[in-house]
């Protein structure tokens, strides 16, 4: 089982289209949690997503309930990304089929949601400072996870530049 990213109804198009872009360059699933702040269409993803979303795994889930009822079923760890957490997340251990979860850009995620959460994670950061851009942070993290477990993907034989 492979590490995934949860999208809790995002925002901010370019944020999805960035982070299916990524999903799909490195084989992760992403999870969209309805409902979206916008139309999820290839419209709305194209300018950061580029011609990558043909490629990406995404999976919609109607609501938190139904997103929860899927990750039970599953047995999944479900680790929120939050700048209401102190426990860092490079402090943290990661195992394979974890699902990182990322909270609406104006408000993250409600209590109610953070509760289920199995672990709950930020990036350190200098003081003053609220956060850093829901992609960059999920990308940062996601990295991390996949060094950890062992899953990135495996370097082609690409021709050198």
């Amino acid at each position: 089982m492979s590490i995934a990213l949860a999208l809790y109804q995002p925002d901010i198009a370019a944020n999805t289209g960035t982070l299916l872009r990524l999903g799909a360059c490195l084989g992760v699933t992403v999870h969209v949690i309805h409902p979206a702040g916008f139309a999820l269409t290839d419209r709305n993803l194209a300018r950061a997503g580029m011609d990558y979303l043909d490629k990406a795994a995404l999976a919609e889930h109607a609501s938190f309930a139904a997103f929860e009822a899927w990750r039970q079923h599953q047995a999944r760890r479900l680790v929120l990304l939050t700048t209401k957490s102190s426990e860092s997340a490079y402090a943290a251990t990661f195992a394979p089929g974890d699902i990182l979860l990322l909270g609406r850009e104006s408000a993250g995620v409600p209590d109610s949601v953070a509760q289920v959460c199995d672990l709950r994670l930020r990036i350190p950061m200098q003081p003053g400072l609220r956060s850093i851009n829901m992609a960059l942070a999920g990308g940062m993290i996601l990295g991390e996870a996949l060094r950890q477990t062992g899953a990135f993907p495996v370097l082609s034989d690409a021709a050198p530049l």
